[in-house]
């Protein structure tokens, strides 16, 4: 029987320690964000907004960025997605369980086994996929600390009340 390394936690470089760190940004956004709407209309980058107000060719904050607001829907979304499984939001468009495996099991053509060649290729696809989630989740873990430090300064700086 297969034993499983207990350290696999404590390792920083795991990939469940990064999924942890994701997941307690995310929590720590969610905890202290207490009104959201308050992110609305705010750009996401500061410094975004002060080179609009330099440059008068363009509007300052222009609606091309995304606001604090989308982008906590989008974390939160990920977030969501990661705890409950992306079936979930499938699953809640009515159709059960078996009907939507059933459903994809049509869609896919019937092969048998996977070719030889993607047999042989799936440690590196492996590999390549791993170092994309890590990428990601490092990035998305950082964006939730800058947010919700963000949400603090504004709020302690009473920005929000024009």
């Amino acid at each position: 029987m297969m034993q499983i390394n207990g350290d696999s936690s404590t390792n920083k470089h795991s990939l469940i320690n990064v999924m942890h760190r994701f997941m307690a940004a995310a929590n720590n956004m969610d905890e202290t964000i207490m009104v959201p709407s308050l992110l609305r209309d705010l750009p996401l980058d500061e410094q975004a907004c002060s080179q609009g107000e330099a440059n008068n060719n363009e509007p300052p904050c222009s609606n091309k960025q995304r606001d604090m607001y989308e982008h906590y829907l989008l974390l939160k979304s990920i977030k969501n997605d990661m705890e409950w499984g992306l079936l979930r939001r499938e699953m809640s468009s009515g159709a059960s369980f078996l009907e939507m495996a059933v459903k994809q099991e049509e869609q896919q053509p019937v092969t048998g086994a996977l070719p030889l060649d993607d047999n042989a290729d799936l440690e590196r696809q492996f590999h390549y996929h791993l170092r994309g989630l890590f990428g990601v989740l490092s990035k998305l873990t950082l964006q939730a600390d800058n947010l919700t430090s963000r949400y603090k300064r504004e709020i302690g700086g009473g920005n929000f009340m024009r």
